[in-house]
C-alpha cells in the first residue's frame, strides 16, 4: 500500500512551508484574469459571487425570433445608441457593447466599422442585415436592470449554461470558498524567502473571485494540506498541493471549461508555479451543453475535489526512479530520438546540472529540465510545445 505524507499545516507551522519553485510548469491564465479585472468585478466568497449571478440570471429571459422581424432604430435622445424591437414587444431593448458585436457579425456586418457610423446610419445597415439574414431565427437574452437590455444574441441552437450553474457546482465542494472547507482563495509566496504563506486576507486585490456582464471565472486550491511527492536534492520534502479554476460565459463569449493540477505555490499576481498533471476539459455551448456540464463536468470536478493524490504521488515515483540515461551519450541520444534539437538538448541538460547538481538521469530529471527550458521561451507556441512533449514523457512512465 502506497503511504502519503500529507502535512497538515492547519495544525502545524503559522508562517507556511518552503517549496521549490523552478520545478514544474508556470500556468498564467489566473494572473490574466487578476490583472485584466476591475474592482466590481472581484468578489471577496463563493457566496458573494453567487448571489450576483443568480440575481442577474432570475431578471433575465431567452426567446427565440424571427430576425427579420426585428426593428433597429436610433434613440432621439442619445445620438449615438441604438435600440431594438422584438416583436410582440412595445419596449425597446438597448444592446450591450457585447450583444451588438454578436448582432452584427451574425448579419455579416463589421461591427467596429458600424460604431463608428452616426446612429442613424448604422441602424439603416443593420436594419438590412437583419432583413437578408440568412440565419431567419436568433435566441436574445435580455435582463432587466432599470432598463431591458439586450445581453446576448446566438443562434437558435445555442445551448446556454448560466454562469450560476457553475457557481452552484463548485459551492457544493467548496462552501464559501473562503476556508470554511479545504477548498478556499490560494495564499502568496514569499519571493524573498520561498515560503509560501496558504493564509492571507481575502481582499479585492488578493481574490481569484471573478465575474463580469459577460462572464465568470474562478480559481480555488487545497494549500492547507500540502503533499509531499519525493525529496529535493537538499533532502526537503517536495511539497505540492491542489488546485482547480473554471470559467463560463452565459453571454457566448468564451465556452465552460475547467481545469485541474497539482502545484508548488501561488505567487502576489497570482501565476501559477511548479504545475504539475495538468488537466482541462471544456464544452462548447452546443445544443446538448447543459446535459454535458451535469453528467460530465460538474462530476470530473467533484472527483477531483474528492480524489486522492496516490496516483499522482505514484506517478512521480516512477518518473524518479525510472532511470533512462547514465552517459553523456545516452543522455543526448534519449533527447534527440523525442524530437529535441542540438542547442535544446544541450539546454536541458545543463539547467538540470545547474538546478540538480548533477546530470539528468531519470524521466523526473528530463521532465523538470524541459519544463524549466519552457519557462523562458519568449513565444508562448515554443513553450507549449516542450511542454507537451514533457507531459507526454511523464506519461510514458506511468
Amino acid at each position: 500500500m502506497t503511504q502519503l505524507n500529507v502535512l497538515d499545516v492547519a495544525r502545524g507551522e503559522r508562517g507556511g512551508y518552503r517549496v521549490d519553485v523552478s520545478r514544474g510548469e508556470r500556468v498564467g491564465p489566473v494572473a490574466s484574469e487578476w490583472f485584466s479585472r476591475p474592482a466590481d468585478e472581484r468578489y471577496l466568497s463563493l457566496t458573494e459571487l453567487h448571489a450576483a449571478v443568480r440575481g442577474r440570471a432570475e431578471r433575465s429571459r431567452t426567446r427565440t425570433v424571427e430576425s427579420a422581424a426585428i426593428r433597429v432604430e436610433a434613440n432621439r435622445h442619445e445620438s449615438e445608441r441604438l435600440m431594438l424591437t422584438l416583436p410582440g414587444e412595445a419596449a425597446p431593448l438597448a444592446p450591450t457593447h457585447w450583444s451588438f458585436g454578436q448582432l452584427a457579425s451574425m448579419v455579416g456586418a463589421p461591427s467596429t466599422y458600424l460604431r463608428q457610423l452616426p446612429a442613424p446610419l448604422a441602424a439603416i445597415n443593420l436594419q438590412y442585415g437583419l432583413t437578408s439574414n440568412r440565419a431567419e431565427q436568433i435566441k436574445t437574452l435580455e435582463v432587466e436592470d432599470g432598463r431591458v437590455e439586450l445581453r446576448a444574441v446566438t443562434s437558435p441552437d445555442y445551448g446556454r449554461i448560466f454562469d450560476h450553474e457553475l457557481v452552484d457546482a463548485v459551492q457544493r465542494i467548496a462552501g464559501n470558498g473562503t476556508g470554511d472547507t479545504r477548498w478556499k482563495v490560494p495564499g502568496v509566496l514569499d519571493w524573498s524567502t520561498g515560503i509560501y504563506n496558504p493564509r492571507v486576507d481575502i481582499t479585492k486585490a488578493t481574490t481569484t473571485l471573478y465575474a463580469s456582464d459577460r462572464d465568470v471565472f474562478l480559481f480555488l486550491v487545497d494549500d492547507l494540506n500540502p503533499i509531499e511527492a519525493g525529496k529535493l536534492p537538499d533532502g526537503a520534502p517536495d511539497l505540492y498541493f491542489r488546485g482547480f479554476y473554471c470559467w463560463n460565459s452565459e453571454v457566448g463569449a468564451k465556452t465552460l471549461g475547467i481545469a485541474s493540477f497539482y502545484l508548488r505555490a501561488v505567487c502576489q499576481n497570482r501565476n501559477l508555479w511548479g504545475v504539475e498533471d495538468f488537466e482541462e476539459i471544456t464544452i462548447r455551448h452546443s445544443k446538448y451543453a447543459a446535459s454535458r456540464f451535469t453528467h460530465e463536468a460538474a462530476p470530473a470536478l467533484t472527483r477531483f475535489a474528492n480524489s486522492s493524490p496516490a496516483p499522482f504521488i505514484n506517478g512521480i515515483r516512477a518518473a524518479r526512479e525510472r532511470i533512462v540515461a547514465c552517459t553523456d551519450e545516452e543522455r543526448t541520444e534519449f533527447l534527440r530520438k523525442r524530437g529535441f534539437g542540438k542547442s535544446e538538448t544541450a539546454k536541458i541538460i545543463e539547467t538540470v546540472l545547474a538546478e540538480e547538481g548533477r546530470k539528468p538521469e531519470s524521466i523526473f530529471d528530463f521532465v523538470q529540465g524541459i519544463t524549466a527550458v519552457a519557462r523562458d521561451k519568449p513565444c508562448q507556441d515554443a513553450r507549449l510545445d516542450l511542454e507537451a512533449k514533457a507531459k507526454k514523457l511523464l506519461d510514458r512512465a506511468n
